[in-house]
């Protein structure tokens, strides 16, 4: 029989351990089972500290026989996963680029030691995408990692070891970054829910690469979990200055709970050429409308026309924030060469993988915005206005997460461009929650992105946990059970 914290929430398991109705260990225990019962198909765990994770559970279980329930932290005793691109001591933080392979952290990144002081028992680190700059978690240290509904399936990235291992069970939640999707679409494509939040919310420290400029302000550190009911509660722990990232300052906060859905104003946006998604998806994000209009909301349709530019808008947010560039990451402060580089991809002998050097191609060219820079700047700042002045203090926006549904292994190099529908929203610094709609008639997990204006994280994560009630949100891969 299986052991119920896989199917609860953190809160719920944190709650059992202090009240003595489950172990820490048999928890942990229990989460590293499905971790090597589902990863040499998913290659999602690329390096583990199990028994360290034992050690500290029983440690946990014994400091709630020394002191009962008070003063114990909010995880007391449950297990996480890091994604590798965060320090989490003695563990492996390359990020997928091979001249790091062997790179060890000597501490905890800050959010990695939020979450440990907060009773935290990480299993291991996750894979990504090289450099963490594709949407395929796949590179030459640790290979490609698949999606937990359908192996033959990108996970997506760069949080895709993330999403793939929350998605499978084998944990119950996970620390991942998004500076263009990267939590967003892992946790769509592994049927699971994910935080984007606002620019600025959570500091970056101790991550690698990390964002320069402006762009730490794009670059997002938050969480995805397999219950709504997380989101809010590890955003929590995270949030807040660290002294050092100072793109990150502190906000209001305030609870999910407090949005009456009565009062809410839920606006669908149709979205313009090229964004257009499939039409699945876009009924996904009509169910998700109805089910919210079922709770109390007003739901109202809009057009933004501005959105048609996502992707030179990102670009030209990104490429302004100044910093290395992709090629000098690649070469460790020396540019590649790119062109040489390629064909040695196409000849099985590169360091690198084939998005990774095309990335580095394409910033050679001209830019995608060309020498209009700052006119695409006060475009994105005029469509942040925009936005946030729809919104208010009381409106999300529904929109959908990507424009297909996962796609299978080494398509998204054919149609480089679909991470418009999420790369926006680093750009324009909107917080944002990522929430499953159930399968498609293949069994693919369906979703829809829910948009905030800047600083009303609360109401994304208030209208994820209703659609999670509405919907059924996550539910285990039938191959892993």
């Amino acid at each position: 029989m299986k052991h119920p914290s896989l199917l609860a929430s953190a809160r719920t398991i944190a709650a059992q351990i202090k009240g003595r109705a489950w172990s820490s260990r048999e928890v942990v225990d229990a989460h590293i089972a499905v971790i090597e019962r589902v990863n040499p198909t998913l290659n999602a765990v690329v390096a583990d500290r199990f028994a360290l994770a034992r050690a500290e559970a029983d440690a946990a279980d014994r400091r709630v026989e020394r002191e009962g329930v008070e003063g114990l932290p909010a995880l007391h005793g449950v297990p996480c996963t890091i994604k590798e691109a965060f320090a989490l001591e003695g563990m492996p933080n390359t990020s997928g680029l091979l001249a790091r392979k062997g790179t060890m952290a000597t501490r905890d990144a800050w959010t990695v030691g939020r979450l440990r002081a907060a009773g935290a028992i990480p299993l291991g680190v996750t894979n990504t995408s090289e450099l963490c700059m594709w949407l395929e978690s796949d590179n030459r240290v640790y290979g490609r990692t698949s999606s937990a509904f359908a192996p033959d399936r990108t996970s997506g990235g760069s949080s895709g070891g993330e999403g793939a291992i929350v998605g499978a069970g084998g944990s119950p939640f996970g620390l991942g970054s998004d500076i263009g999707g990267s939590i967003r679409m892992p946790a769509f494509f592994n049927g699971v829910f994910g935080h984007k939040p606002s620019g600025g919310r959570v500091a970056g420290t101790g991550q690698f690469p990390m964002a320069h400029g402006s762009a730490r302000r794009m670059l997002a550190t938050g969480p995805l979990a397999r219950r709504a009911e997380d989101l809010e509660l590890l955003l929590s722990i995270l949030e807040g200055p660290d002294g050092e990232d100072e793109a990150c300052v502190a906000m209001a906060s305030r609870p999910s709970s407090s949005v009456e859905l009565s009062s809410l104003r839920v606006f669908v946006v149709d979205e313009p050429a090229p964004l257009r998604a499939s039409d699945e998806l876009r009924a996904s994000v009509q169910r998700a409308a109805d089910a919210l209009a079922d709770k109390g909301a007003r739901v109202e349709r809009r057009s933004m026309p501005a959105l048609r530019k996502a992707i030179e808008l990102w670009s030209a947010a990104l490429s302004s924030a100044g910093g290395p560039s992709f090629s000098e990451m690649l070469g460790e402060g020396r540019p590649i060469r790119a062109g040489r580089e390629l064909l040695r991809v196409l000849l099985g002998r590169s360091a690198h993988t084939a998005p990774a050097v095309l990335l580095a191609l394409i910033e050679k060219l001209p830019a995608l915005v060309g020498d209009k820079t700052q006119a695409m700047l006060g475009e994105v700042r005029a469509l942040r206005s925009e936005l946030d002045a729809m919104l208010g203090d009381d409106g999300v926006m529904l929109f959908p997460p990507h424009a297909r549904t996962a796609p299978k292994h080494g398509r998204p190099l054919l149609i480089p461009v679909q991470w418009g529908h999420t790369a926006v929203f680093n750009a324009l610094e909107s917080p944002v929650s990522s929430a499953p709609m159930g399968f498609d008639r293949e069994g693919v997990p369906l979703g829809v992105q829910v948009i905030g204006a800047h600083g009303m994280d609360h109401l994304c994560i208030a209208a994820a946990r209703a659609l999670e009630g509405s919907i059924g949100g996550w539910s285990p891969p039938s191959w892993t059970q």
